[in-house]
Parts: structure tokens; C-alpha cells; sequence
């Protein structure tokens, strides 16, 4: 089947997003799959607004309908939102060509932790933008009931995975520092609620891993912590092995790839009871979830790291793109998109 994906998140950016769909494409193409990529390294870009770090495609309307009718793809994936993402929704229904969707993240909820956007208009913009592929893909079954509240259809499951010949335990490999060692690992952004974690009064040290526009803030902040910025998935396996506890403090994140990747490493994780964790962790005792952040990750210490990677074995990139294929082949086989609805703004 040839495949087209388009993501306005590509390298360099560090992310779940890039992450899953870079591995996804590689498992694809393993199993014999045509697949091509729309990514904004292929266009102008401009910075994102208060995330310079992040390129958005400039017009790139008429290229992406280029691309399409040049690559006659059997379906069209749309992972984002963004310029790309609208640019190919719309010239995949023009062309008639099968349309699916994923919901990787909650936009609505970053765009109002950054902008003060109510909840409203973004779901009203993100119900029209999926509404009219023929699946939208999500990664948790909590995610689907809450999407499905608000009037998105066609909604299918779509896991993720993590791979274990990359994240495993490392022995010997600790990180510097009085233990008990607690890790962050993800973006340093407002949306990552990542001030929870560090404002606890905990034993031993804390370190962060990863970039963001928080990042100089919480580095003035909070001189205690000790950083690491962006690291390779080889070293990023040894970090996690180094730690005591894997902290995850977002109350936003859809799945949280990074819980697995620490659970893979034998490290036990420590979050809220909320979407991501709850559907990752949910009541294995491969961690601990709780509204006391700080008691979660007292707690988290005594969890055996043997649960961690026994939970983690679940969770496998075969599966999921098992499920992601079979997804769009239902999709190219139900024939021509839908025409896009009006904006419900």
C-alpha cells in the first residue's frame, strides 16, 4: 500500500509525536509498505510563536497538492494540526484521495496553558479538522470517550510501543548525585506542569532531561536540579537505568512515550492519576499514581524494578503498527474521503 504521511513535527524536534511516527514509518517500510513523508524540512518555515524552537511551513498549500497528486497515495495520514496538516486535508479531499487522522496530543489544553484560548473554540477548530477523515486515530481508550464527548466521530484506538533493544536496563549506570535519584524526562514547557515536580520536597536529587522554553526559568529557579538537555535514545536508556524514579507531572499528555521507555529501563514511575498515566500504569504495580505527587514518588521507591519491565513488555511497536496499518488499509478500502464540513466556529 503506498502510504502518505504528513507531520508539521518532524526532526530536529525531540517529541513523542516525532518519535512514534519515525518508528512507525520504519516498521512499515520493514513489512513492504510504500510510504512517503510531508515534513516541514521540505518547505520555507517560520518560527513557531513563543516556541521558536518548533518551524512551521510557510504557504506550503500548493506544493503539498503537488506532492500528492505526484506520489497517488492509496490513503493520506495527517498526524498534526498544523500549516502541513490543513494544506494536505484539503487537498486530500479535493483529490478525493482516503483521508485518516491522529489525535497525538491535547492542543486545546496547551493552547490555554499559553495563550488563555478558551477550551471551546480550539476543540470547535480540532472537531472540524478530523471530523472529516475517514478514522481519527487516538492512543488511549480515555482519550476516545473524551473526544467522543465532545462530537469528534470515528474514532479508533491506535497504541504505541517502545523498543526494547534500545531501552533496557543498563547496569551499572547511575547518575551523579546523593540518591535517591527522581527524573524528568520530556519537554521543559508551561503545558508539562513540570514545576510540580520540582517545588516537592524530596529526598536526594532531582535531574531533568530535555529542552523547551521553560528551560532558563527553571534552571534560575531551581538551582538544585541538575540538567542534561537532549540526549540520544542510547544515552537516554542509561539515564533512565541511572534514576530511582521516573516523575511524570503533565496533567495533558495523551499517552506519555516516555513512561514506557522508563518502565522498559526498570525504572518505576511516579504521576497523577490522569490520561497517559492512568492508561499506561493504571493500577500495575509498576508505579504509583496518586493527587500527592510527592507521596507517588516516596512510594515509587519501593516499587521492585523487575514490575517495571514486566509491565513494559506489553507495550510493543509490532502491535501497534499492526493496528495503525490495519486502520488505514479499512480506511483506502472504504474508496473516496467525505467533503469537508464547514468550521463550527
Amino acid at each position: 500500500m503506498r502510504i502518505l504521511i504528513v507531520s508539521d513535527a518532524w526532526s530536529p524536534q525531540v517529541n513523542g509525536v516525532v518519535r512514534t511516527l519515525k518508528t512507525t514509518i520504519e516498521h512499515l517500510r520493514a513489512e513492504g509498505e510504500e510510504v512517503e513523508i510531508i515534513e516541514p524540512g521540505r518547505f520555507r518555515t517560520v518560527p513557531c510563536p513563543t516556541y521558536p524552537e518548533i518551524r512551521l511551513s510557510w504557504r506550503p498549500g500548493s506544493a503539498v497538492m503537488r506532492i500528492i497528486r505526484e506520489f497517488c497515495p492509496d490513503v493520506v495520514h495527517i498526524a498534526t494540526e498544523g500549516p502541513l496538516g490543513l494544506a494536505a486535508r484539503r487537498a486530500a479531499l479535493r483529490l478525493g484521495v482516503p483521508l485518516t487522522t491522529a489525535y497525538h496530543t491535547r492542543f486545546p489544553e496547551y493552547v490555554k496553558a499559553r495563550f488563555g484560548m478558551p477550551l471551546a473554540w480550539t476543540y470547535a477548530y480540532l472537531r472540524w479538522f478530523h471530523n472529516a477523515s475517514r478514522v481519527t486515530l487516538v492512543p488511549t481508550q480515555v482519550v476516545r470517550s473524551d473526544l467522543a464527548a465532545r462530537g469528534f466521530k470515528h474514532l479508533a484506538l491506535w497504541s504505541r510501543g517502545v523498543d526494547t533493544e534500545v531501552f533496557f536496563p543498563r547496569q551499572g549506570k547511575r547518575l551523579d548525585g546523593t540518591p535517591p535519584i527522581f527524573l524528568y524526562v520530556g519537554r521543559v514547557a508551561v503545558e508539562k506542569n513540570i514545576d510540580a515536580f520540582l517545588e516537592l520536597d524530596l529526598p536526594g536529587t532531582k535531574w531533568v532531561v530535555g529542552e523547551g522554553p521553560e528551560l532558563p526559568r527553571i534552571a534560575r529557579d531551581y538551582p538544585g536540579v541538575r540538567f542534561l538537555g537532549v540526549l540520544s535514545q542510547d544515552r537516554l536508556a542509561e539515564v533512565y537505568s541511572g534514576a530511582d524514579v521516573f516523575v511524570f507531572p503533565s496533567r495533558t499528555d495523551t499517552f506519555g512515550l516516555v513512561l514506557i521507555e522508563a518502565l522498559a529501563c526498570g525504572c518505576p514511575v511516579a504521576a497523577y492519576p490522569v490520561t497517559g498515566p492512568l492508561d499506561v500504569i493504571g493500577d500495575a504495580p509498576a508505579g504509583v499514581l496518586a493527587e500527592d505527587l510527592r507521596a507517588a514518588c516516596l512510594a515509587a521507591l519501593r516499587v521492585p524494578r523487575q514490575n517495571a519491565l514486566a509491565h513494559a513488555r506489553q507495550f510493543t511497536w509490532q502491535r501497534a503498527t499492526a493496528q495503525f496499518l490495519q486502520h488505514l488499509r479499512q480506511a483506502a478500502d472504504a474508496g473516496a474521503t467525505v467533503p469537508a464540513a464547514q468550521p463550527e466556529l
